[in-house]
């Protein structure tokens, strides 16, 4: 579904689901699958073993370790941190965030249970740098220094979605992963296309234990909100060479939005088989569902009819009761870890991921009048969405010896193909209007549908090849040098346009990064990397233009103390995009078929700044997470661009365990501020007007108490202060207001 995003309608799109088997019994499937496939191979190895003894005996356990973890284990469930060891999302390297030459946050999974973030829009919502401009309901864009961010990563995989449509994205559970890795500037090394902003990348939970543990929790809250989340794991066979895990939530409720109610479904299998001490056969699958009822398409109106501002409760909708906005998510996916004689590591992947969305929705727009006096105009519509995206990877990693030091090297290869799909029912009648919108409660027809029509299409494919080594050149000085070849071809069409077709053969990207330690706990960095962006505009000859480079590059000082249990960073960043088409307002040479108007490369937008973080443990119990986040955003000619992302962002949150008879009792908080945003929408005169979200925080506490070894129980507040604020819609004069205070109550029994 798509909101209106540009100055036409959207239209839906329509779907064409797969076959689908119920969650659960696939879960069983592929569990029951795992063991059936290794069953074979162990009885095996009993028997060769009992021939070569005479007798009957129980092999050995196989150590059950990740490949992962012999290098630095960056897994953070049960580790009680807001830091960790190390981080791959940066570059294919395993490397700790004090060696990591870019600016590194990391959302661990203590953070997410402290503060009950339960999808990727809290993280964003609660991390250093990002932030997010939520214009409806469903859908928001996501942000980093002064750029958009149109890709999520889950295990490294880049997941690309056509941000006008909405298929869940920003509501994707936390469930199922362990940790969220956020790194910022371009990131073209690891990721190929896309914008110089950020890389979110989430990671999944493993199966890991041989014992079997697990949790259930239950909660509670705000607006009539229920929720329940249970994650167990356990190994399949007495020698703990064969693990499941199975995860499941289930949330639902209503909003503070009249008539919005929201029910999440989330289901997560995976299991690790070592099919030697060296190799591990790790695989698994996921469905997530989102369910909306009554979600807003658009905002609410800025203006009246005679043009004086609106001040609506934050209860205020423009949807109707027959409105809905429902998507889907399966995932499949395989792995194979093999770890060589000589330290090398070998890994395979293969990832499949499939989105529909379903969405039958109402347009208000316009300016009404002061009880009645003028009406808004109505655009009902209905789409379907279908995303396929199938990854292959192969990676090699370890080290290698040069000028009689070790150094690390890391090469591989990545295949991603995605098909885009959406249809249409175009509506037949509900253009009528809404003759009084003060007095409006959703009480709107719903309208006659048309047949199904295409609405448009997309195929990309994109191929990568990269290497990154880092050099030991002394002990002190760390030199990281990596680059990427990429491949990138899409198709597209729609309603509107003509077919498009954009083809960038053997795109570089270059990644350079140097790390020098000043003492045992301080380093010294400086990196520079690139991220390219093909774009489908021509020069006057009629010659696609070369793809938007962005260009990030960043100094600072990285600090890790205690151990490793707490991080610190201090950055300054400047990044460039160049090759940006400009039209020049003169039409191709008419001689050639391709018409349309011509562009010119120039340089596009800078973004300069600094950035500050701490995240660990200060003390003994006393965890915290505090980053700042301060930048310009210009065009070429020195005009603010993105104005409706802040510039300026604090995010803290920290917890304290009282100590001594009170040592069961856990309390924290956190306050996410940040500057006034804004943009000029034209108003019921004609004229642009400036609308302005001041500055703002947000207060947000906690406090939980351990009743037994296994039982505890959690308040969340978020809010507390109650601030009103909202998001911009700026292509239709539009906002949308965020959550005011809210509260959740929640119980925990983990065994």
């Amino acid at each position: 579904m798509i909101a209106p995003i540009s100055s036409r309608s959207p239209n839906s799109v329509t779907l064409r689901s797969p076959s689908q088997l119920r969650p659960l019994a696939l879960a069983v499937h592929v569990l029951a699958a795992g063991i059936a496939l290794t069953a074979p191979s162990v009885q095996a190895a009993e028997k060769t073993a009992q021939k070569e003894n005479g007798s009957s005996l129980t092999l050995a356990p196989i150590a059950i370790t990740e490949t992962a973890a012999r290098e630095r284990n960056a897994v953070t469930e049960d580790t009680n941190s807001y830091t960790t060891e190390a981080a791959r999302t940066a570059t294919p390297l395993s490397m700790s965030l004090r060696e990591t030459p870019q600016s590194v946050s990391v959302v661990t999974q203590q953070r997410i249970q402290d503060q009950d973030l339960h999808t990727i829009l809290d993280v964003v919502n609660n991390t250093t740098g990002v932030s997010v401009n939520r214009y409806e309901t469903s859908r928001a864009q996501f942000n980093a220094r002064g750029f958009e961010l149109n890709s999520l990563m889950i295990d490294g995989v880049p997941t690309i979605y056509e941000q006008p449509w909405s298929s869940g994205e920003i509501f994707s559970s936390l469930a199922m992963y362990d940790r969220v890795e956020v790194v910022r500037g371009a990131n073209g090394l690891m990721t190929g296309a896309g914008d110089p902003s950020a890389s979110i990348n989430m990671v999944r939970k493993r199966a890991n234990s041989a014992a079997l543990k697990g949790s259930v929790e239950l909660s509670a809250g705000t607006w009539d909100t229920y929720g329940v989340e249970a994650d167990v794991s356990t190994a399949l066979n007495e020698e703990g060479t064969i693990r499941a895990r199975l995860v499941g939530e289930t949330n639902e409720g209503d909003t503070w939005i009249d008539m919005n109610s929201n029910k999440r479904q989330t289901l997560y299998g995976t299991m690790d088989i070592d099919l030697t001490p060296d190799t591990t056969l790790w695989f698994g699958l996921s469905h997530q569902e989102n369910k909306a009822d009554s979600p807003m398409w658009g905002g609410l109106p800025v203006w009246y009819a005679d043009g004086g501002r609106t001040n609506w409760s934050r209860s205020k909708t423009t949807s109707a009761k027959w409105s809905k906005w429902d998507t889907t998510y399966d995932t499949y996916f395989v792995n194979l870890d093999h770890q060589f004689a000589n330290d090398w590591q070998m890994n395979l992947s293969y990832n499949r991921g499939q989105r529909t969305g379903d969405s039958s929705l109402l347009y208000l727009s316009g300016n009404p009048g002061r009880n009645g006096s003028a009406a808004i105009s109505s655009f009902p519509a209905t789409y379907k969405t279908e995303t396929t995206q199938d990854d292959y990877a192969i990676r090699f990693n370890g080290p290698f010896s040069l000028l009689g030091r070790e150094h690390e090297l890391a090469f591989g290869y990545v295949d991603s193909k995605q098909k885009f799909d959406a249809d249409s029912l175009d509506a037949q009648t509900g253009f009528e209007g809404v003759a009084d919108f003060d007095a409006y409660s959703g009480n709107f027809a719903e309208p006659l549908w048309g047949p199904r029509t295409d609405y448009g299409y997309s195929e990309t494919r994109q191929k990568g090849l990269y290497a990154a080594t880092r050099l030991n050149v002394t002990d002190d000085l760390k030199v990281i040098l990596g680059a990427r070849a990429s491949w990138y071809e899409k198709t597209s069409d729609d309603v509107f346009s003509e077919v498009s077709k954009v083809d960038v053969d053997h795109e570089l990207t270059p990644y350079t990064g140097v790390v020098y330690d000043l003492t045992d706990n301080i380093s010294a960095y400086a990196s520079y990397t690139e991220i390219f962006l093909p774009q489908s505009v021509r020069d006057s000859s009629g010659q696609t233009l070369e793809p938007i480079v962005g260009e990030s590059t960043e100094m600072g000082l990285k600090g890790e103390f205690f151990g490793g249990r707490l991080n610190t960073s201090a950055a300054i960043f400047q990044i460039k995009q160049d090759n940006l088409g400009q039209s020049t307002g003169v039409l191709i040479d008419p001689s050639n078929p391709v018409g349309g108007y011509a562009y010119d490369a120039s340089e596009g937008a800078t973004s300069k700044g600094f950035e500050l973080e701490v995240s660990g443990e200060l003390a003994t119990d006393w965890n915290a997470s505090v980053g700042y986040t301060q930048f310009t955003a210009e065009d070429a000619q020195g005009t603010d661009v993105n104005t409706l992302y802040p510039t300026k962002l604090l995010r803290t949150f920290t917890t304290y365990r009282l100590p001594g008879a009170f040592n069961k009792l856990t309390i924290g908080g956190g306050v996410n501020w940040q500057d006034s945003i804004y943009t000029y929408a034209t108003n019921p005169a004609g004229n642009p007007e400036k609308i302005q979200q001041d500055a703002y925080a947000l207060v947000n506490l906690m406090a939980r108490y351990k009743i037994t070894d296994n039982l505890s129980a959690q308040v969340n507040a978020n809010n507390v202060t109650d601030e009103k604020y909202f998001d911009i819609f700026d292509a239709y004069g539009a906002l949308t207001y965020g959550a005011p205070r809210s509260i959740t109550a929640s119980a925990k029994y983990r065994f």
